[in-house]
Formats: C-alpha cells, structure tokens, sequence
C-alpha cells in the first residue's frame, strides 16, 4: 500500500497590535483554522507552524520569519505531501508601476507575488501548495499562475454550487459575531512609503530603496533582483501552486469585527471558507469552495466589492482542497 504524504502547514495572523494599521480578526482566522486542520484533514499539530504577532508568540511575523518558515517546509516536502499557506492581514500594490501584489508582515518587508513564485517553484513534483490569502489585492499572488475564477471567469449558469446554497439562512456559531466593525485589510502606496521613510530618513519616493536600506538581503527578490532575472521566474512548466485568494488584483478584503466582539472577529473570507467547510462534510474541490465562498459574501450587504478567486492549473481546479 502507498504510504500517505505528509501534511505541512504555515498559518500566519497578523494583527498589527498597537499601531495605526490594527486589525483584528487575523489571529482568530488562523487559530480556527488550525483546529480543522487538525479535527478534519488529519494534519498533526507539529507539522503546523504559527506565526502571530501576539504577546507571548515564539516567532513574529516578521517578513523574514514567514519566508524561512515557508522555504523551510518546502525544503522538507516530498512527492505526495500536502502544503499549505494560510495568511490573514494587510495586503498592497506595490513595485514600479503600483502592479505586483504583496502581503504585508508585521515589520512591512513585503512579501511579493515574485517571493512566491519563486518559493513555489522549489515544490517538488508531485507535492501539493495551497496558498490560502486573506488580504488585500491578493488575486495573483502566486506570480503568472494561471486564472480559473477571477475577473475574466466568471461562475457558469446552474453550477453545482448554486443549489440552495442559501448560507446566511443557516444557523453556524461562526456567523453569531456582531458586525459593527468593517475595515479594509489594505495599507495604500503613500502610507507604506510614508511609514518607511520615517524608518530610514531617505528622501525617496522608490519603496525599494527603504527595503534595501531596512532589509538589506531580506528583502524582496523584487527589489533586490535585476529585471532579466525576475523575468527568469515565471512557471517553465506546469506546476502545483494553488492560490485562493480573498479577493481580485483590484480588490479589497475586509476584516469584521472589534471592540467588544474581538473575541469572535475573523477575515471575510477566512470565515466564508470555514463556514463553507463546516456546512460541507463532503471532499470538496478548491473551485467548489472558492464558488461557495464568493456566495456567502455575497449575502453581507457590506462586502459586495470583495470577491474570492482561484489561480492553478486546470487539473488542481478540480481537485480536492487539501487532498492529493
């Protein structure tokens, strides 16, 4: 008999805890999905790391922390193992022309859609990497992976996933958060520049020279590379990235809750694909929960301009969210 792969995980909950950019459901994202993790895909809790920026946390989720976490599991994976990247908390555009994707850790070296290329092109063949993003403009993190739902698909007439998929009428324990509280998980171009620029006092409107001066050889390939060898990190063949992403390029995410409802604040779209994977016992495929995630949001009346999207090959479309 085939021995089963391992299954590895890296969950990242960045809440910015006492700074102007606080959030405050990221923490709780990654702590829920910790537990079904473990209780439903059989992951063990060793094989997760967790990075939050919390009192007491281990490792903090700085930029070069979440890279070495990330670069560490693919150095262990082998064909047949399942990855998976979950991160919950701001995101930007970034780069020359405001057009490359990133998340934002918690000291503000980005990761960017090239970071994350290069990181899944190291996966070995036939080792699985979900990449679950709870963050702004995160459609298209994984550099030039191909687009399944997103802006240019939309969801076909009579889907599977549109049979009575009514989710707000459903009582889930997820859904009992008041929400008085929406904020965008988005940090815009001036404000990152202005934050960095009181970090290095260098006068200059180019993000990459306060990375380098900050971050030196931790920073982004994106900074740090020359064009001719970024452009040398594009997919030479069809690989096992799979990115879910909280909504499109031009989009924003939303994180719900605070005040006294902290304790039960979460992402838009980390709660949608929980209350989705709770109310669906069956394998479901990550197209089909990407589907069903976008109809859950599409019934608060305060998240109609956030819409999830799936980026992999056409077989990983179809294929069973966290399964081989």
């Amino acid at each position: 008999m085939k021995k089963a792969g391992k299954k590895l995980a890296v969950l990242v909950g960045c809440n910015y805890e006492n700074t102007q950019y606080r959030l405050h459901g990221c923490h709780n994202d990654v702590l829920a999905m910790r537990e079904v993790l473990v209780n439903r895909f059989g992951f063990e809790s060793q094989h997760i790391e967790l990075l939050m920026d919390k009192s007491g946390s281990p490792v903090m989720p700085t930029g070069a922390n979440i890279k070495k976490a990330l670069n560490k599991m693919v150095d262990e994976a082998e064909p047949g193992d399942v990855l998976y990247f979950h991160f919950s908390g701001h995101g930007t555009l970034t780069g020359k022309k405001n057009q490359e994707e990133a998340i934002i850790p918690l000291d503000f070296n980005f990761i960017t859609n090239v970071d994350i290329r290069k990181i899944v092109n190291r996966v070995p063949q036939g080792a699985i990497f979900t990449i679950l993003s709870d963050s702004c403009h995160s459609g298209g993190l994984i550099d030039k992976e191909k687009e399944q739902i997103g802006p240019s698909h939309h969801k076909p007439k009579n889907q599977e996933g549109e049979k009575n998929n009514n989710y707000a009428s459903v009582p889930n324990k997820l859904e009992s958060v008041s929400q008085s509280h929406y904020k965008c998980k988005f940090i815009p171009h001036e404000t990152v520049l202005e934050h960095l620029t009181s970090l290095t006092n260098i006068n200059t409107l180019d993000i990459g020279t306060h990375m380098l001066q900050l971050f030196e050889n931790e920073a982004s390939v994106l900074f740090t590379l020359p064009q001719v060898e970024l452009d040398l990190l594009k997919p030479l063949k069809q690989d096992e990235g799979i990115l879910l992403s909280g909504c499109q390029a031009n989009e924003t995410s939303r994180d719900v809750g605070g005040g006294e409802s902290e304790k039960q604040a979460y992402g838009a779209f980390s709660h949608a694909i929980l209350i989705v994977l709770e109310k669906n016992s069956d394998p479901i495929s990550n197209k089909e929960l990407v589907l069903r995630s976008r109809d859950v949001l599409k019934n608060d009346e305060h998240i109609v301009t956030q819409h999830p999207c799936l980026y992999c090959s056409d077989e990983n479309a179809q294929a069973v969210f966290l399964s081989q």
